[in-house]
């Protein structure tokens, strides 16, 4: 296996101190901030080992094959809330409420997976009953952020061939403007009522938990024509675990620790583009 080291910043003393813990038989510079230690006898202790390491020294560490090419994949598909942008944008939408902490408090208990997401949205939702619709636009407006790393993560998935796919627990709202600003080929969420202008505290069409998250990545990639282990699949919380299960790599981006126990790469310091160094 070889292992890629990575952060926002990197010194090369600690890189080549990691390495020889790795028994890394070379060290190879990627970009200013990434590298690649190769020729590693992988074992499940070694790993656990060096991702501790790792975090002490703000590295992000992950093992990956040799000759691993992002054109061996054919879709990314990515959680919108936490992952793709930087907000949860129900807790934003409750800030216009005043009911930021109640909300907020229920999304964190739901993504570290302490709340079943279905139970937690309608919740959530069921608050917001009475806001008008505008405070939607507000928030896409003036709180909506991109993660750091995304737009050229994206364009280089798009420039290697690989179709994208944004699947959600949050509403439409959101991820048809991603959709439009991004060029993403498909979005899946949930759909707010909204009635005479206000929202009603309900969701229609089914919610989009954590077993449909699963069912929309197994359905793109049968529309696609290719098998989920093609599929890169990135999220940050409890109810993206599903998903990120059948996918042939996970990335937990910022992740809750379940999320991060259970991925393939996680990447906590660098940006959605990190996962561009995995590849040769």
């Amino acid at each position: 296996m070889n292992l890629i080291l990575q952060g926002t910043s990197t010194d090369r003393a600690t890189i080549e101190r990691i390495a020889a813990m790795a028994e890394a038989k070379n060290i190879v510079a990627i970009h200013g901030n990434a590298y690649r230690c190769e020729d590693i006898s992988y074992s499940d202790q070694l790993k656990e080992r060096i991702e501790a390491e790792s975090l002490d020294a703000e590295l992000d560490a992950a093992f990956v094959p040799p000759n691993l090419a992002l054109s061996d994949f054919k879709l990314v598909a990515m959680d919108m809330d936490s992952t793709l942008i930087t907000i949860e944008c129900i807790d934003e939408i409750a800030d216009m409420q005043g009911l930021k902490p109640q909300v907020a408090a229920i999304t964190e208990a739901a993504m570290r997976g302490e709340i079943e997401f279905r139970e937690s949205l309608t919740r959530r939702v069921a608050l917001l009953e009475g806001l008008d619709a505008s405070a939607l636009q507000r928030v896409y407006d003036e709180r909506l952020q991109l993660s750091m790393g995304a737009e050229p993560m994206l364009a280089a998935v798009k420039a290697a061939g690989l179709k994208t796919l944004l699947v959600s627990g949050g509403f439409t709202f959101f991820t048809d403007r991603m959709k439009t600003r991004l060029g993403l080929d498909v979005t899946h969420s949930n759909v707010l009522e909204i009635i005479d202008g206000k929202l009603t505290g309900r969701v229609v069409n089914g919610i989009v938990d954590a077993e449909e998250k699963k069912a929309t990545v197994e359905r793109t990639c049968a529309a696609l024509g290719i098998s989920p282990a093609e599929a890169i699949v990135m999220g940050d919380g409890a109810n993206d675990l599903q998903m990120m299960g059948i996918a042939g790599m996970s990335v937990a981006f910022r992740a809750k620790p379940i999320v991060r126990a259970q991925a393939d790469v996680a990447l906590n310091f660098v940006g959605l583009d990190g996962i561009l160094s995995l590849f040769e």
